[in-house]
């Protein structure tokens, strides 16, 4: 399903959605949120990239109940990464098929029932201020849903539906912000959204990606039919895209283009891979030809999401758009330059020492967040357009020789 087809039910369905529910919960809803947390739902539609930065909260909720009383529910598509994390079980995701509206519709219902069969006692909204996941926690049924409450102006309205409501801050790392939402649960919501707890003690800690020894060689044989036999080493790796969420944070194709190529020149044995999904081939494939260097090649589309982890722990670069790629590749030891424009690395960055975060910081960014849905009424990136291949060119080279 299409971002603007999501943004478009999510805020003319999800208005009223929410207003009809706050009016139940109001009049008829009397159940406590009491009892000892059993049984938890993570519910994370949407960002395949935003999902690695919830791995801290899923290891927390799994400590304290169990894995096999740890449920996610998330969008077909964006599923494979969860699976990736190898942190709640496979017969615990709750898959909503994204064929069409209808289709989504019916798949949602359908985990709605799953959800209740399964006695789900506490839900965790991490999708900010969406008004689907805000309906879709409520009619779970279960008596604790944690998640960000408007109060006064302080979001987009989603009515009240919560148990334990929470304030967004903009000044807290997202993967921190899940870990709170998720601390928040074991917390009387009579007190909230006050909060005491000790940022410096909770464990930010993500899973480290260990590919086995024939998965490695299976990456590197597909590189060697690309680059005629040769083992691509050492190797940069360039992800020219960013999802149509977001389309203002794509750094142009041709700049891409320019960099490998100065790279190439500055490095006899470097080799340059473009990535990308199956969908973004063609395009891909026209930048690697307007490279037209042998050491420049395509792995978009010829990967699943666990060989691109492996190809991201095989390379000493990655260059990408402020996009899932960047999360993914955390998993692993390759260092990560990320272009930052319309939003903010202070919220989004990759944290620890491989991240390297080229950002112009201007006046007017960061223009997306949580407060707009994440809707922008820029229509030219400045802040994308600012990022010279000059400073990316520097930014690589400078690891390339620390490596």
């Amino acid at each position: 399903m299409k971002a603007s087809t999501i943004r478009f039910v999510d805020r003319w369905l999800g208005v009223p959605a929410c207003a009809v529910l706050t009016l139940w919960r109001r009049l008829f809803d009397r159940r406590p949120a009491t009892g000892p947390v059993k049984r938890i739902l993570f519910l994370k539609l949407v960002e395949q990239g935003a999902t690695v930065l919830a791995y801290p909260s899923l290891r927390t909720a799994v400590e304290r109940v169990g894995a096999e009383n740890v449920f996610f529910m998330v969008l077909e598509e964006n599923r494979p990464i969860l699976d990736m994390l190898e942190i709640v079980p496979p017969e615990n995701v709750i898959s909503v098929p994204t064929g069409g509206l209808f289709t989504t519709v019916a798949g949602m219902i359908r985990g709605l029932a799953r959800v209740r069969r399964e006695r789900i006692d506490s839900v965790l909204d991490f999708e900010l201020f969406a008004r689907s996941s805000a309906v879709l926690g409520y009619l779970t049924g279960a008596s604790r849903r944690v998640g960000y409450h408007a109060y006064n102006g302080d979001g987009p309205w989603r009515g009240d539906l919560m148990t334990h409501r929470l304030v967004y801050s903009p000044q807290v790392h997202s993967l921190r912000a899940m870990l709170v939402l998720t601390e928040a649960l074991w917390h009387d919501p009579a007190g909230l959204p006050a909060l005491d707890i000790d940022m410096a003690s909770l464990d930010e800690s993500i899973k480290r990606f260990e590919p086995s020894t024939e998965e490695v060689e299976e990456v590197r044989q597909v590189m060697r039919r690309l680059t005629g036999g040769r083992d691509p080493r050492p190797l940069v790796l360039l992800n020219a895209n960013a999802s149509d969420l977001i389309p203002l944070r794509k750094w142009e194709g041709d700049r891409y283009v320019e960099l490998a190529r100065r790279l190439l020149a500055d490095y006899p044995d470097l080799f340059i891979a473009f990535t990308g999904a199956p969908s973004e081939a063609p395009p891909i494939d026209a930048l690697v030809r307007q490279v037209n260097d042998p050491r420049c090649f395509s792995m978009a589309g010829k990967t699943t999401m666990r060989q691109l982890l492996v190809l991201d722990s095989l390379a000493d670069v990655l260059v990408t758009n402020d996009s899932g790629p960047a999360h993914f590749a955390a998993l692993t030891d390759v260092e990560i330059v990320t272009l930052f424009g319309p939003e903010t690395p202070r919220l989004w960055g990759v944290l620890g020492p491989r991240s390297h975060v080229i950002s112009l910081g201007l006046p007017c960014t960061p223009c997306v967040s949580a407060y707009n849905n994440r809707l922008s009424s820029c229509t030219n990136n400045l802040c994308m357009q600012g990022i010279t291949v000059d400073r990316v060119h520097e930014t690589v080279r400078k690891i390339l020789e620390k490596r």
